[in-house]
């Protein structure tokens, strides 16, 4: 791994402090200094039978994937990685809609805490000015002794230099020092990120149309010309106007499930 000049600021998180901060939200905190894929580890645990709001963070993931089984590095320290266990009574067609109302709770935050102008692109990538900030993996985990769960997993570029980053992303740290903000830590981060989750999966259950609202309100998507790249390698241009009930996008009358999207000028 390359030394960044960043290092000095990337302190340990406070396992501690973070369980303490969080246990009024019903979350169940742990932090590993590193793990293969936290979502993995809590598919296991939710297969065991742990219970709803266990959440799982770790400082490095070696085998983390992302939508459509891509992988998701980052440097130890660097970033935030962590996975929620959530066991939602709801109809199973309504499952579709956890990751995406999981993006805008995000989106919230950074734009709150951070003073980010961060958006969505379908379904829940996180970007800044076209940037890909954040990224979202949610996985059913049918539990035969216990309510179904989804593990919602997020992973956040947080102190992440230029030259560690993919092409086409950035991270909180970059978009701060282009704003000639101060620095938010990555511990007060993650606490407001994880309440405003929490937050927001509890408004989703009680009222799914006004969290569905939310979501179309800060989803780039919406109204501009895509390119939606299907599993099968097929193309399709046109508008995206919509994200349906199944949380879907609708484009030209054409409803797509799992897609890559391209976001056309």
């Amino acid at each position: 791994m390359r030394t960044s000049k960043a290092q000095p600021r990337r302190l340990p998180l406070d396992a501690g402090l973070l369980a303490a901060a969080l246990a009024g939200d019903g979350l169940d905190v742990q932090v590993v200094g590193e793990t293969g894929s936290t979502n993995a580890d809590l598919v296991a645990a939710a297969k065991a039978g742990a219970g709803e709001g266990r959440v799982l963070v770790a400082e490095l993931q070696w085998a983390g994937r992302g939508r459509l089984e891509r992988s998701w590095v980052s440097p130890a320290g660097a970033g935030l990685t962590f996975s929620v266990l959530l066991r939602p009574t709801v109809p199973a067609g309504a499952l579709g809609w956890l990751p995406l109302v999981t993006g805008a709770s995000l989106v919230s935050t950074l734009r709150r805490s951070a003073g980010i102008p961060a958006v969505l692109k379908w379904p829940n990538d996180v970007l800044v000015d076209g940037a890909k900030l954040a990224g979202i993996l949610a996985e059913a985990v049918p539990c035969q002794s216990a309510t179904a769960a989804v593990i919602v997993g997020v992973g956040l570029n947080v102190d992440t230099d230029a030259d560690e980053l993919p092409p086409g992303a950035t991270s909180v740290a970059l978009c701060q020092q282009r704003a000639s903000r101060p620095a938010v830590g990555r511990g007060e981060l993650l606490i407001e990120l994880l309440r405003e989750v929490a937050g927001t999966y509890r408004a989703w259950l009680a009222e799914p149309a006004r969290a569905v609202d939310a979501y179309r309100s800060v989803c780039a998507t919406l109204g501009r010309a895509v390119r939606v790249d299907l599993p099968d390698g097929a193309v399709v241009v046109g508008t995206a106007t919509d994200v349906d009930v199944h949380g879907r996008l609708v484009v030209d009358g054409r409803a797509f499930a799992a897609a890559d999207v391209v976001h056309l000028r």
